[in-house]
């Protein structure tokens, strides 16, 4: 592995570079308008730079809205409109006084996100010595518009749809929505309702499948007409050093944003449950085991305590919210863990000294599907196959608010222009800006056109050229409720090859399939123009989900089912594509016709695929794919397929 000081970092990992690919042919995004509903922004930050900017779009409507500590003049080219939204919150709370009544952000999120999707090339970035390098947006030329609709005195729903609606009218080109509501239907959501509109107005929306992974069924956002993104690491790692009086060096996982010692302490090994053992242990580096997953418990416990420092021996799965401790930490698996423990028990005077701030690039295997990434299937619509897709979304450095403090250590509180923080909030807009991209490149596609151009061409392979693993399975192989179609791959979305297309009528009819009522079904749209005429299960998707009975018979009307689907051709000329399916246990799969020739560009042509199950069931998901293969190795098409026994009750 090297260690060096790199872009800091995703989206080298994303494979975006000024030689090729899909940053040159897209222009980085330029004129198209990103825009965010979230916590706010930090207008001040050089994430929103306007060096090198084009001028505003002309067709742009929105708004730099004065407010707190918030003068229209922070905008400019880059940050293009700012408008804030609580008039839900104030219309419940009369009495509540708004601290920040502005679109500036006092928390953080919001700018993380903004600046992730669409930031601007500022050299120099890191936190605290982590992650050093330049830090770039996934579209730097694109333009950023704010909707602050989250807020630290709480959220309401209408004040979200009332961004969103606002941002639709304002001329936003992607809608970046790091944000979901938990067990609602559609008719209720406000996300699913006013991202219906965008789709209308052809404004691609993506959004986060949630952080409440590893179980299954936890995806909020499931909504058939959104890009809905799983978080997945990258190959970088933030290291802590633990020297011990031995001379031996063992390397594990920190974010401690204080100085390294130069002085050797003590070190001791102890129960960090124990209060009083602690207490003993004032002023040395304690040792912990991580017993029954109880990490949160020792660093918390540590945390309250007067040790020197700490070295946690665990092979806890959601590390990442626990590096950026208050007190000098070392995380070490197992493995390393042993060799101080062996140390720590054989010496009669033990000590040792902690050193921070090394970043290091290459880790493999890499991405993994995180831990905390929300599982599909989607409970407010199941029949369609959720997450998407999965994004860098762990230990992510973006821009944050330089008066929102980062952490705290003995000291007191730390501030930085730059913060590491995980989840799908920050792996949505990795997708967001890369859809920025192919708007850019495409203006003509459709919202559906970009999320097919993302699914049919992630990739499923890590870095080791083994199938992605899932933290949250003990790094076993990642289905597609954990990471959709796969990771995406932004060089590969401009050239797809073909693509599966919908209208916002294709959507309704799969809605009066699923036998809403009118009103509910007009909740959604908003509209009386769209009609139940066509009623149809057969969502043109680009991905396939089947429940089947764990144990059925020849008789099961659930024991064979079809999908039918459109793939609409984007070369000239005459192309021939053949399927391949990957085997999928006891289940037969088939799809006809095997071969489908164009003649021209832009020609539809529709197949079947049928499954059909066993008598018995072994898994609860099993998995499979079908890869349209192009004859002449151009393009490989590929669509996930699941079939499962889990009982899903849709919300209604």
């Amino acid at each position: 592995m090297s260690v060096k000081v790199d872009t800091t970092h995703t989206s080298q990992f994303l494979g975006l570079n000024s030689e090729s690919g899909v940053w040159p042919k897209s222009d980085y995004g330029k004129d198209v308008i990103v825009g965010l509903v979230d916590t706010g922004i930090w207008p001040e930050s050089r994430s929103y730079s306007d060096d090198g900017m084009n001028e505003v779009p002309s067709r742009w409507k929105g708004e730099c809205e004065s407010g707190t500590q918030f003068n229209s003049s922070l905008c400019n080219k880059k940050l293009i409109g700012a408008r804030y939204f609580n008039k839900g919150i104030l219309a419940n709370n009369p009495n509540l006084t708004i601290s920040m009544d502005s679109s500036r952000d006092t928390d953080g999120h919001g700018t993380h996100t903004s600046s992730t999707a669409a930031g601007s090339r500022v050299e120099g970035a890191s936190f605290f010595g982590y992650a050093a390098g330049t830090a770039t947006g996934v579209a730097p030329k694109a333009h950023v518009a704010m909707y602050k609709a989250l807020w630290e005195e709480g959220v309401f729903l209408s004040d979200i749809l009332a961004a969103i609606d606002q941002a639709i009218a304002d001329g936003v080109d992607v809608l970046s929505l790091s944000l979901g509501i938990d067990a609602l239907p559609l008719y209720e959501d406000p996300v699913a309702i006013a991202a219906f509109a965008a789709l209308e107005k052809g404004i691609f929306v993506s959004t986060s499948a949630g952080n409440e992974g590893p179980f299954l069924e936890t995806l909020h956002n499931g909504t058939p007409w959104v890009l809905t993104v799983a978080a997945g690491t990258v190959d970088r790692e933030f290291i802590g050093t633990l020297t011990l009086g031995n001379g031996v060096s063992v390397t594990g996982l920190s974010l401690y944003p204080g100085n390294s010692s130069s002085s050797e302490s003590s070190i001791s090994y102890v129960d960090c449950q124990d209060d009083k053992e602690l207490q003993k242990n004032a002023h040395k580096i304690v040792v912990c085991i991580d017993k029954n997953d109880s990490v949160s418990e020792d660093v918390y416990n540590v945390r309250n305590s007067k040790v020197s420092g700490a070295v946690f021996i665990t092979n806890s799965t959601d590390l990442e919210f626990y590096l950026q401790s208050e007190f000098p930490a070392v995380f070490l698996n197992i493995q390393e863990g042993d060799k101080v423990l062996e140390y720590v028990r054989s010496d009669s005077a033990p000590n040792a000294k902690l050193e921070f701030q090394v970043t290091r690039i290459g880790a493999k295997p890499a991405p993994k599907v995180a831990s905390y990434s929300s599982r599909g299937p989607s409970p407010s619509c199941p029949i369609i196959l959720k997450p998407d897709l999965m994004g860098p979304g762990a230990l992510i450095l973006a821009s944050w608010p330089q008066q929102t403090p980062v952490t705290e250590v003995t000291s007191g509180k730390l501030y930085s222009n730059f913060n590491i923080i995980s989840g799908t909030s920050m792996s949505c807009p990795h997708a967001s800006g890369v859809a920025a991209l192919l708007k850019s490149a495409h203006p003509e596609w459709s919202p559906a056109a970009i999320r097919s151009a993302m699914m049919t061409t992630a990739y499923v392979l890590d870095n080791t050229q083994s199938p992605i693993q899932d933290v949250g399975l003990k790094n076993g192989v990642a289905n597609p409720l954990a990471m959709g179609a796969g990771h995406i791959d932004p060089n590969k979305v401009l050239d797809p090859g073909l693509i599966y297309d919908a209208t916002p009528q294709d959507y309704v009819n799969l809605l009066c399939a699923l036998n809403l009522t009118a009103k509910q079904i007009q909740t959604i749209t908003r509209s009386s123009t769209y009609t139940c005429s066509n009623p149809s299960l057969d969502l043109n998707y680009p991905s396939f989900i089947g429940y089947f009975n764990r144990n059925s018979s020849d008789s099961d009307p659930k024991r064979i089912q079809e999908f039918k689907r459109t793939v609409t051709n984007l070369q000239d000329g005459t192309s021939v594509y053949t399927a391949k399916l990957t085997p999928m246990g006891k289940f037969k799969v088939s799809v006809v016709p095997n071969k489908l020739i164009f003649k021209e560009k832009y020609e539809k042509q529709s197949y079947k695929l049928r499954i059909e199950g066993p008598i018995i069931m072994d898994d609860i998901v099993v998995d499979g794919s079908l890869s349209w293969m192009e004859t002449r190795g151009k393009y490989i098409v590929k669509s996930p397929i699941v079939a499962t026994s889990i009982r899903v009750d849709p919300l209604r």
